[in-house]
């Protein structure tokens, strides 16, 4: 319900992006970024920053040259990206946020119960994604159909 105490909680107006994390969510995330490897040169770039470009791609969906000059590079961000999918980060972040919402919300912090409709059902009987691509490829043409074959075919 849309109170004046929730419309001040969820407010993104006073952020840069509405993608960025306040501060509240960041004291969320930041214990589940991995600490930089030892050894080496220190990391120089601000996690938290790395973390709010990632959110701006995820949530745009922008290509990764449309990364705004205020946020980290883009080779950056795609390093990152692919460091926290390969290292499970992502996951554990989703995970425990996943968590900590159903628990705000009253709820067991796993749910206990799914609900499966007919047509997933169906299309898991008849082999799942691999029968879905087959629909969705266009078909092959054949050469016979093809009017330079029938005139090259022709002159020979």
């Amino acid at each position: 319900m849309w109170t004046n105490e929730n419309r001040a909680r969820y407010d993104r107006s006073r952020l840069r992006y509405p993608s960025d994390l306040t501060d509240a969510e960041w004291a969320h995330v930041e214990p589940l970024i991995p600490p930089a490897k030892r050894g080496g040169n220190r990391r120089h770039v601000n996690e938290r920053e790395v973390v709010n470009g990632l959110m701006y791609v995820l949530s745009t969906g922008c290509q990764w040259r449309a990364v705004p000059k205020d946020l980290p590079p883009r080779s950056t961000l795609y390093d990152y990206l692919d460091r926290f999918s390969r290292d499970g980060t992502l996951d554990r972040i989703h995970d425990t946020l996943y968590a900590k919402c159903r628990e705000a919300a009253a709820r067991e912090a796993s749910p206990t119960a799914a609900i499966i409709d007919s047509q997933s059902v169906k299309s898991a009987e008849k082999g799942g994604p691999a029968s879905i691509r087959r629909v969705t490829t266009p078909a092959r043409r054949s050469w016979a159909k093809s009017a330079t074959f029938s005139s090259i075919r022709r002159a020979c």
